[in-house]
C-alpha cells in the first residue's frame, strides 16, 4: 500500500493496492473509496509479487505527491511514526527509514533467518539497512529517481539505498498480526533474498573465481603429490581419496554452475523487459489516474 501523508482530500490521500487478491479486499477498497474522496485503489490483474504491487503505487502517485509513504496493509508497522517521518521530511530529509526495534512478534526461526540474510547480504558488499523492510518515506525527486531503474528482479530495499540523498531514520516496535496470515512464507521470503543478494552484487561470481583459484591449487599439488609418490615407489591404496575428490570436485562444479545460472536467468529476464504488472482496475482519486 501507498500512502501520502494523513488523509486530507484537498492535501493528501491514500492509495491501496490490490495485488490480485482472491477475498473480498477490493470491494472493500470500491466502497472505502466510494464514501471518501481521499482514499483510491489500484487493483492489479493477477497477483504480482509484494515488490512490483509497491512499485505500481508509487508510480501511480509519483507525479502528484510531494512525499509518500509506503507501508503493509498487515498495519503491523506502526503508522503513528508517519508524522515522524514527515517532520525528518520538513527539517531537510528525502528518505525516511521505519526499522524496527526488535523482532519479538516473529518466530525465533524467522528472526534467525533475517539476522543472517542482513549479515549475509553487507558481507556480500550490499547497502542495506538492518531492520528495514519497505515501511519508509520517499520525497517526490527521490520518487522520480527511484523509477528510473528499470530491474525486472526487484529488491526496492537494496536499490533505494544507492539513491544517495539526505536519510533519516526513524525506529518503531513491530506490532503482532492480529488477523489473517503472511504472504510470505519461508519460501517466498528465501526467494526475495536470493534476488536481493544477486541483484546487488556481483562478489558471489568473484567468490567462484576464488574457489577455483583453491581447487586448481589443490589439483596441482595433488598431481605433484602422485608423481612424487610414484619415483619413490609408493603404492595409491584404496578409492575412497579418488571418490572423495571427485565427489568434492563435482559438487563445487554444481554449485558455481548454480550460481552463474543465476545470474544467466537474470540477465534473460531483463532483456525481455516484460512490464512488472498489469493494472485490471482503479478507483477514486481521479487525478493518480
Amino acid at each position: 500500500m501507498a500512502a501520502a501523508g494523513l488523509c486530507d482530500p484537498s492535501r493528501s490521500g491514500i492509495l491501496f493496492v490490490d495485488d490480485g487478491s482472491k477475498d473480498s479486499t477490493w470491494a472493500l477498497i470500491e466502497s472505502l473509496a466510494a464514501t471518501s474522496e481521499c482514499i483510491g485503489g489500484l487493483r492489479l490483474s493477477r497477483n504480482k509479487g509484494h515488490q512490483s504491487a509497491l512499485i505500481a503505487g508509487l508510480e501511480a502517485v509519483a507525479q502528484t505527491v510531494d512525499v509518500s509513504i509506503s507501508v503493509d496493509a498487515d498495519l503491523q508497522d506502526d503508522i503513528h511514526v508517519c508524522s515522524q517521518m514527515l517532520e525528518s521530511y520538513l527539517s531537510g530529509s528525502d528518505i525516511v527509514y521505519g526499522v524496527r526495534l526488535e523482532r519479538q512478534t516473529d518466530t525465533v526461526s524467522k528472526r534467525f533467518f533475517a539476522r543472517s540474510f542482513y549479515y549475509f547480504m553487507r558481507l556480500m558488499g550490499a547497502e542495506i539497512v538492518p531492520g528495514h523492510a519497505d515501511f519508509r518515506m520517499l520525497s517526490r525527486r527521490v520518487l522520480v529517481e527511484l523509477l528510473r531503474y528499470q530491474e525486472r528482479s526487484l529488491f526496492l530495499r537494496g536499490i533505494i539505498p544507492q539513491l544517495g540523498y539526505k536519510t533519516a531514520i526513524t525506529y518503531y516496535s513491530r506490532k503482532a498480526r492480529r488477523a489473517g496470515v503472511t504472504k510470505y512464507p519461508f519460501r517466498k521470503s528465501l526467494s526475495l533474498a536470493v534476488d536481493g543478494i544477486f541483484s546487488l552484487s556481483h562478489k558471489p561470481l568473484r567468490l567462484i573465481t576464488y574457489m577455483g583459484l583453491i581447487l586448481a591449487g589443490l589439483s596441482v599439488a595433488g598431481i605433484l603429490w602422485t608423481v612424487l609418490t610414484y619415483f619413490m615407489g609408493g603404492t595409491v591404496h584404496g578409492w575412497a581419496s579418488m571418490i572423495v575428490i571427485v565427489v568434492m570436485l563435482g559438487g563445487a562444479q554444481l554449485l558455481c554452475l548454480g550460481v552463474i545460472g543465476e545470474y544467466v536467468g537474470r540477465l534473460y529476464k531483463e532483456v525481455k523487459r516484460r512490464p512488472l504488472y498489469h493494472v485490471e482496475e482503479n478507483v477514486g482519486r481521479a487525478k493518480w489516474d
